[in-house]
């Protein structure tokens, strides 16, 4: 049997070629309507995101333009009194700085049995120090200087002075007791804060 191709031109398979060319063309328009679709997405959220920046700035604008007009409208004595509130919260703010507890055990300990507190108060100067007042009933004078003299040796307090003595109708002795408060560091593990004031 004869098997040589006698044709002129020799035989391509045309149908594969088409085929792919025809896949490839169906890629290409896929391709093209994707991106299509995505740059109209871009563009919308483009447009979106410009509308939103133009809101913010004129929300800025508006809040700038209150805050100017309430600083025209405050006057120096409101002026002063937020100021002076300020301060005093700040004042507020520096008092828990210290430790209530270990104050309260400070005085306790060094209180004698025959003075007895009735109102305690730090404040805090314009200096940053801590001033205790305390206002205290005593029987006798020598109570009240032997609790001042407590106060000192405990190295927590300073300057401590009876700035106010008077006798009551019940005969004890009435007295505000100021001097500036100094927390000292926490004691070393294993020893207790009476045994430091015992050793002073």
């Amino acid at each position: 049997m004869l098997r040589t191709n006698l044709s002129t031109r020799p035989f391509y398979n045309t149908r594969v070629v088409q085929a792919v060319l025809g896949g490839l063309a169906v890629l290409v328009v896929i391709l093209s309507v994707v991106n299509g679709v995505q740059l109209v997405r871009l563009a919308l959220s483009e447009r979106e995101l410009g509308a939103q920046a133009n809101e913010a700035e004129d929300e800025a604008a508006r809040l700038r333009a209150e805050a100017q007009r309430i600083r025209g409208e405050m006057d120096a004595d409101e002026l002063a009194q937020v100021t002076a509130a300020a301060e005093e919260a700040g004042a507020i703010i520096d008092q828990r700085r210290f430790s209530w507890t270990e104050l309260l055990i400070r005085v306790e300990e060094t209180l004698p049995e025959s003075v007895r507190v009735t109102r305690l108060q730090p404040r805090v100067e314009d200096d940053g120090r801590f001033v205790l007042s305390v206002r205290v009933r005593a029987r006798r004078v020598s109570d009240l200087e032997t609790f001042l003299d407590a106060l000192e040796q405990t190295g927590a307090f300073r300057e401590v002075l009876a700035t106010e003595e008077m006798v009551a109708r019940d005969g004890l002795i009435d007295a505000l007791v100021e001097g500036v408060y100094v927390p000292v560091a926490p004691a070393p593990a294993g020893s207790t804060a009476g045994e430091g004031v015992a050793g002073e």
